[in-house]
């Protein structure tokens, strides 16, 4: 039996397989997931299993970027499941996910990041956190819709498609309301939910939305080239994502910015769950134990 985490900024996907069969397969919500203290984190994780030894566990997860801190996790969790265990970026499954050895991952769900991975090195660009980064994000697209609304209330106007749509999905009734909501309220996970109504706006003709998404874009496809100049191998390119997944005409312009800038590079959108690259990457650390 060998296990699996995918641990998003969202959701969580815990999976076990037995030989080819999928053994036991949940998705819950991240909530109260954090990757530090390590000891928090190991025992978040450990609660998910379903209470069946393994053999090998491997857990990709928001917030584990460091090597250090991936290896002291690592170590608090073997300390409790007594088998081999990797932890990566969540980013880093994908690349595995697609059957592949080595690429460059990019995630553009509720954060943005991204990854060149070889099951070895980890060069990231991007997925600094929602307050100073993420561009092209879930959370990203409400912070620069909101703030487009509120330089319109500025500037005296009335909300424009955009505004209605936000301030409808929000609950707020006004530009003030919707200030302190976000301002004050939960975290990214959460300002993600009302992405839907960006892309609503965009589609219902609002120029602000259709920036707003066409800048995304552009900064998802420049982390990919940010990562190009520091002399990574970008042959191939992972994409995965709640957002570009959900909607197609985000995933097809960061789609066509990355056949722009880089054209020799192979760019497909994931057609499975993450949470299979560590299935994957489990097979190969049971393998080399």
């Amino acid at each position: 039996m060998i296990a699996g985490f995918d641990v998003g900024g969202t959701k969580t996907h815990v999976r076990l397989v037995e030989g080819q069969s999928v053994r036991h397969d949940r998705v819950v919500s991240s909530e109260g997931w954090s990757a530090l203290p390590v000891e928090h984190a190991a025992s978040w994780l450990c609660a998910l299993l379903p209470g069946e030894p393994v053999e090998a566990l491997v857990v990709g997860a928001q917030g584990c970027e460091d090597r250090a801190h991936c290896a002291a996790l690592r170590d608090a969790l073997v300390t409790r499941v007594r088998a081999p265990v990797a932890v990566v970026n969540d980013a880093e499954l994908l690349v595995p996910a697609a059957g592949l050895e080595r690429g460059v991952a990019l995630i553009a769900g509720t954060g943005a990041i991204a990854v060149y991975t070889d099951g070895e090195h980890l060069i990231r660009a991007g997925g600094w956190g929602w307050v100073l980064d993420d561009d092209g994000s879930a959370s990203a697209l409400v912070r620069e819709a909101a703030r487009a609304v509120l330089a319109r209330a500025d500037r005296g106007e009335e909300p424009d498609e955009l505004g209605l749509m936000l301030l409808e999905s929000t609950g707020a009734p006004d530009p003030a309301a919707l200030a302190h909501s976000l301002s004050w309220g939960t975290g990214p996970e959460h300002w993600g939910l009302h992405s839907p109504a960006v892309v609503a706006a965009a589609a219902a003709g609002s120029a602000a939305a259709r920036r707003i998404l066409d800048e995304g874009a552009r900064s998802l496809a420049g982390l990919v080239v940010t990562l190009a100049g520091r002399g990574v191998p970008v042959e191939d390119v992972v994409v995965a994502g709640g957002l570009v997944t959900n909607v197609p005409e985000y995933w097809a312009a960061v789609h066509r910015l990355l056949e722009r800038w880089l054209p020799a590079a192979r760019t497909t959108l994931l057609d499975r769950p993450p949470v299979e690259g560590a299935i994957t990457r489990a097979r190969w650390l049971l393998e080399g134990a």
